[in-house]
């Protein structure tokens, strides 16, 4: 009896990792328009993380849907452009830096289209994106290796702790650098607050000598 308490505690947090990976997909409605503004989904991803996209965009005539995949970078990294999708595209891509990757959408309105039935033009765009763990074919590597469902299941979880660690070692990083720039500030703050006390007394030293000098020219004191 004890010795199952172990495997089940283990296989309790196994489900919890499981099910507490988060999902990646939303499905919305797309205006169409001549002159149309991007509509983009951000997702937090790390560097060299896997991202795989797939959209499916549902039917509309006079209508052209383009994907864009960017990046929140200062670089403003473009990772593809494609024009012109239809049905199920599918792209894969590698984030060149830490922040969140950004898939974009512009749904163009044919000009041949009359101007009374541009407001009623929309396509339905169902989007999934898989980053990480999410993103590797792990039934192409069972095949591949002829891994069983168990092993199979193994190596999900260790792209998921994987992913778990990353993140912590990405958090740990992020507050040692916010705490260094708390250090920082607070010693700014120190110096700038004993400038201003040194000047304060450097004003007050200057004002007393300034008000002896002149009350000794009118004969005021000795």
């Amino acid at each position: 009896m004890l010795s199952s308490q172990p495997t089940l505690l283990f296989l309790t947090l196994l489900s919890v990792l499981i099910l507490s990976h988060p999902t990646r997909a939303i499905k919305f409605s797309l205006p169409a328009s001549r002159y149309p503004p991007p509509k983009c989904i951000w997702n937090a991803a790390h560097t060299n993380a896997l991202v795989i996209v797939t959209a499916n965009v549902g039917p509309g005539t006079g209508q052209r849907v383009d994907i864009e995949i960017i990046d929140s970078s200062p670089q403003k990294n473009v990772y593809l452009h494609k024009k012109d999708i239809k049905s199920e595209t599918r792209l894969a891509i590698t984030s060149h830096s830490e922040g969140e990757v950004g898939v974009c959408f512009k749904n163009y309105l044919d000009h041949d289209v009359p101007a009374h039935e541009a407001k009623a033009k929309a396509r339905i765009i169902d989007l999934d994106v898989d980053i990480g763990a999410d993103a590797v074919d792990y039934n192409a590597i069972a095949n591949q290796e002829s891994l069983s469902g168990l092993e199979t299941e193994m190596r999900k979880l260790e792209g998921i702790v994987k992913e778990i660690v990353d993140e912590m070692d990405y958090l740990k990083k992020r507050e040692e650098r916010f705490q260094g720039t708390n250090v920082s500030t607070n010693l700014r703050v120190q110096n700038f607050a004993w400038f201003t006390i040194v000047a304060l007394l450097a004003l007050g030293a200057w004002q007393i000598m300034h008000l002896r000098s002149f009350f000794k020219r009118k004969y005021l004191i000795d």
